[in-house]
């Protein structure tokens, strides 16, 4: 039996990471989440005999060298991080602890014979765009913000290791992920909670910056078949959407599925953080889910069911 880490497992993607690795009897999942963004309703209901939760802090070197010397794993997916573009702006030293986070994992993860670390970087690292699609090789990284900055400083972190100690590892750039256990800190649930409840949905500036949308089967199917067929071992994918979506067409689109009266109302721009527009290179992607990608409103209809069955 195959033992794997997922750490900030009790969030969106790794939640939905988790349960879906639970379902092969061959893996043991262990997840260390310290549940300041995560929830256990993530989790695996009922919980399964191949799961372990354990609330812990990644950036704590007791908690995590605690669970890795216990367990000697054979992978780790490290997921931990501070999310949210409000909560990372308002307290950006928090987000900068995440670097301790990453290097307590990588020295572990050396120390304890974990054949290869897989992780969860963002999008954010692109920064302002300046180059469509945003392609995982050429594309310059132009991150100003904590969290940007955090999620590259990481990158190279996984690059170092692997060309210093032979760790291999897997890195994934998430563009927006969205999925039925979201929280309303994003702006896909956030809309539709508006719009379900027939209350005004506020954009930032006119609405015009752009966004793609990926849905959460699509992310998770691509990573698991990343890992379970060891494919681009050391190197970056995008893992998103290349349908470029504006906000406000978002929120029009949410609006006309629910059959809302909702208002659209714009606020002024955000000063940072609010990058004009986002559409990543998904060649790697395509190759690894062989599949056609969910379309917007399509998962926008899933989320809605999911709503009404819960």
């Amino acid at each position: 039996m195959q033992r794997i880490l997922v750490t900030g497992g009790a969030g969106n993607v790794g939640g939905a990471l988790v349960e879906k690795l639970c379902e092969n009897p061959n893996y043991y999942v262990v997840v260390l989440d310290n549940l300041v963004t995560g929830f256990k309703e993530k989790l695996p209901r009922p919980q399964p005999d191949n799961f372990t939760f354990i609330k812990g802090d990644v950036n704590d070197l007791q908690d995590i060298s605690a669970v890795m010397l216990s367990y000697s794993f054979d992978y780790v997916f490290h997921y931990a991080a501070l999310v949210g573009v409000q909560r990372t702006l308002s307290h950006p030293m928090r987000v900068l602890r995440d670097i301790e986070g990453i290097k307590h994992v990588l020295q572990l993860a050396k120390n304890t014979g974990v054949k290869r670390v897989f992780y969860s970087s963002s999008s954010e690292v692109y920064g302002e765009p300046v180059e469509f699609p945003q392609n995982e090789e050429t594309t310059p990284l132009n991150s100003r913000l904590p969290y940007a900055i955090v999620k590259n400083v990481g990158e190279a972190f996984f690059k170092s290791h692997q060309k210093e100690y032979g760790l291999d590892f897997g890195i994934f750039r998430f563009f927006n992920t969205y999925g039925p256990k979201q929280s309303t800190d994003f702006v896909v649930p956030k809309f539709l909670d508006l719009a379900l409840h027939n209350q005004d949905i506020t954009v930032y500036g006119d609405g015009s910056q752009t966004r793609t949308f990926c849905y959460i089967e699509d992310n998770i199917q691509t990573t698991l078949n990343v890992f379970e067929q060891n494919l681009f071992r050391n190197e970056v994918i995008n893992i998103g959407n290349d349908h470029e979506v504006t906000i406000y067409d978002l929120a029009r689109m949410i609006i006309d599925i629910t059959g809302s009266s909702s208002q659209i109302v714009h606020l002024p721009p955000l000063q940072e953080g609010d990058m004009s527009r986002r559409m990543p290179d998904i060649s790697k992607m395509r190759q690894v889910l062989r599949r056609d990608l969910t379309p917007l409103s399509e998962g926008i209809e899933r989320l809605i069911a999911y709503r009404k069955e819960a």
